[in-house]
């Protein structure tokens, strides 16, 4: 039969971009917001800003994250090639490397042995790559994947504030985007740990502190210097 069972680890490639996306969107947008606010702009003044932050960040996030998790893949490829030219020039040292890996692990000598020889006759890049290297399929580096996902959560999250904005009176702009983005960075870090198995609390409090640092310290800019942007 084959083995079904779903770990949170198969999530890490997609939840670690969308929860930075969003994060990062909601966060830095708001603080754009309330910096340009701060600093006596104009209604439209603090709309342009957001908005442009919004297309500014997608693109970033992508390409920062493209061009970061390519260098991971690179790695891996690169450590996944010397290893299938070890194999093919010196077998029995490598089937020797992988034998004492499983005895480091508590593995009887004799066991270790059988296993590493049943492991090579069935897939011996896959065994190397797997509990040599620590390459495996849930946690191989997806460029392509990590990049959609960081746009796509950082134009969602960076929307929320954006719309805060568009609704509210510019009178009362400052006290509603700062407290609706705490709110929104609440249910992230609250959403992000379920998903990862993690405590919903800390997972809350945690993103909620960072967030409301981040946008004080930028509205304390904007209205130290009272440059409109």
């Amino acid at each position: 039969m084959r083995h079904t069972e779903r770990h949170r680890t198969e999530r890490i490639g997609w939840l670690r971009a969308s929860v930075l996306g969003a994060n990062d969107g909601i966060v830095s947008t708001a603080s754009l917001v309330l910096g340009v606010a701060a600093a006596n702009g104009s209604h439209s003044s603090v709309l342009v800003a957001g908005i442009a932050g919004l297309v500014a960040g997608a693109m970033s996030m992508a390409a920062g994250e493209y061009v970061s998790v390519h260098s991971q893949s690179d790695t891996e490829q690169a450590d996944l090639a010397r290893e299938r030219h070890e194999l093919k020039t010196d077998a029995t040292a490598e089937l020797r490397e992988l034998t004492a890996i499983y005895v480091a692990r508590g593995l009887d000598p004799a066991l270790a042995g059988q296993v590493a020889h049943q492991l090579t006759a069935h897939d011996a890049l896959g065994a190397h790559a797997r509990d040599e290297l620590g390459i495996s399929e849930a946690l191989a580096a997806r460029p392509l994947q990590a990049a959609w996902t960081s746009a796509a959560s950082f134009s969602v999250g960076a929307v929320l504030p954006l719309l805060v904005t568009v609704l509210t009176p510019p009178s009362y702009l400052i006290p509603l985007v700062s407290g609706t983005s705490l709110v929104f960075l609440a249910i992230l870090g609250g959403v992000a740990a379920r998903a990862g198995g993690a405590g919903v609390t800390t997972g809350a409090m945690r993103v909620t502190f960072w967030g409301a640092l981040a946008m004080a310290l930028t509205a304390g800019v904007g209205a130290m210097f009272g440059t409109a942007v």
